[in-house]
């Protein structure tokens, strides 16, 4: 399963890295995702990262988050810096993929002064 962790209140501009754990077998070999979901708003695809380290931005984060993997702590991260306050969320993590894991519980990101 996954598990998501890292979240918290923060000022607009202040930085937070987030970290989720997948118990499982196999995890370099998945394209790992960061996914939020704000309230009344869907769930959306924030940053992505292949099983060989490629990563992708949405353009509202590009510049400010960046997503890493440890394959050796079956561990994905996501470092964000200057957060704004549409920044805030749940955050969850999962396969970039059709077939995904079971979602986990998710971190709340909160970017309020």
């Amino acid at each position: 399963y996954l598990e998501e962790s890292g979240g918290g209140l923060v000022q607009p501009g202040g930085s937070l890295r987030l970290s989720c754990v997948y118990s499982g077998n196999r995890f370099s070999l998945f394209d790992m995702a960061w996914y939020r979901q704000a309230p009344g708003k869907q769930r959306e695809l924030v940053a992505n990262i292949f099983s060989g380290g490629t990563t992708n931005y949405i353009d509202a984060v590009q510049g400010r988050f960046t997503i890493s993997r440890d394959n050796a702590k079956n561990t994905v991260y996501l470092q964000m810096n200057s957060l704004k306050p549409d920044d805030t969320a749940v955050y969850y993590c999962n396969r970039n993929a059709k077939i995904q894991f079971t979602w986990g519980q998710g971190t709340q990101v909160t970017v309020s002064s």
